[in-house]
C-alpha cells in the first residue's frame, strides 16, 4: 500500500496520557512513514502569551530528543491559542492531517455531568481521532479491530478506515452486530452489514462476523465483546449534529470512548456523504 504522506497530529499537554498518545504515534508512524506533529493549545487570556513562550521552548527540546534517539522521526510541534474544544478540531480539518491522536482519562469529575470533553473535541473536527488512555500494547499493531455496525447509515463511513488500517497493520476486522429481531431494524441493519462485507472481500481484508448475545445497551455489549477478543481496537461512527442536550443525557459513544477496559477507540465523524466514501475504497 502507498505510504501516507499527511502528518499524524498528537495532542500534547505535558500529561502521561498524551506521553501515551505519543507513543500510539509513533508506533503508527513506523507503519506508515508519516510525519508527527504534537498540538498544544494555550487558552487565550492573561499570561497566554508566556504559557505559549514556554509551551513551545518545552516543545523544541522534546522534539530535539527524540530525533536525537533516531533520527528517521519527523517530528514537530505547533502551540495554538484558542479552545481546545474548537482549536485542535479547526486545525486539524484545515492541515494535512491523516488523523488525531489523544489520550483521555475517561469520564470524570464535572464531565459525568456535562458530557466526554473527548467527544466535544472529536465532534468538532472533520478528521477522525484515536483516543487512548495507555500505551500501545505489546503487540505492536492493531491486530484485531472491533467494527460494530447498526442501523444508522454513518455507520458505512468507517469503512474507509477499516480498510486503511488493515491495509497498513494486517488487521482482522470483526463486525459486530445486535440480536435485533425488529424486522424493519434488521433490514437496514443488514444492508449495512452486506455493505461493509463487499467492501473488506475487495480489499482482501480478513473479518469475521459476530452477533451480540443480548439485546439492550449495545454500547456496553461492544465493549465486553472487545474485551473478550483482546481487541487492539474499537472503530466507531460519532452520531451526526450533536447537540448540548446530547452530551447531558448521554451518547453511546462516550461510553466507548471512556471504556473501563482502556481499549483504543477511533471515532469517525459523520461528515462524508456514503457515495463519496465508495468512491475512495482501494
Amino acid at each position: 500500500m502507498k505510504k501516507a504522506d499527511k502528518v499524524l497530529f498528537v495532542t500534547y499537554d505535558f500529561t502521561p496520557v498524551s506521553d501515551n498518545a505519543l507513543s500510539h504515534a509513533l508506533r503508527i508512524s513506523k507503519y506508515t512513514d508519516s510525519p508527527i506533529r504534537l498540538l498544544h493549545v494555550v487558552e487565550e487570556g492573561t499570561g497566554h502569551e508566556q504559557k505559549k513562550e514556554e509551551a513551545e521552548n518545552k516543545l523544541k527540546l522534546l522534539c530535539e530528543a527524540f530525533r536525537g534517539k533516531n533520527d528517521l522521526i519527523n517530528l514537530d510541534f505547533a502551540v495554538l491559542k484558542g479552545s481546545i474544544f474548537n482549536t485542535i478540531g479547526k486545525y486539524a480539518s484545515e492541515n494535512e492531517a491523516i488523523m488525531v491522536i489523544m489520550g483521555t482519562h475517561g469520564i470524570k469529575g464535572m464531565q459525568k455531568l456535562t458530557g466526554s470533553w473527548a467527544l466535544k473535541v472529536i465532534v468538532k473536527s472533520k478528521v477522525p481521532f484515536l483516543v487512548v488512555q495507555e500505551k500501545p500494547s505489546e503487540k505492536h499493531r492493531f491486530t484485531d479491530i472491533v467494527f460494530p455496525i447498526d442501523f444508522k447509515a454513518e455507520t458505512r463511513e468507517k469503512l474507509y478506515w477499516a480498510i486503511y488500517l488493515g491495509k497498513y497493520f494486517n488487521s482482522r476486522v470483526h463486525l459486530f452486530k445486535p440480536p435485533i429481531t425488529d424486522k424493519s431494524i434488521v433490514k437496514m441493519i443488514n444492508t449495512n452489514f452486506n455493505f461493509a462485507i463487499r467492501y473488506l472481500i475487495q480489499n482482501d481484508i480478513e473479518y469475521k462476523i459476530h452477533v451480540g448475545k443480548k439485546s439492550g445497551d449495545f454500547s456496553k455489549e461492544t465493549i465486553s465483546f472487545a474485551q473478550e477478543i483482546d481487541a487492539d481496537l474499537i472503530l466507531i461512527t460519532t452520531s451526526k449534529n450533536v447537540h448540548m442536550t446530547d452530551f447531558l443525557f448521554g451518547l453511546p459513544e462516550q461510553e466507548i470512548i471512556a471504556n473501563s477496559a482502556k481499549i483504543p477507540v477511533m471515532a469517525v465523524n459523520p461528515r462524508v456523504g456514503v457515495s463519496s466514501i465508495s468512491s475512495v475504497m482501494y
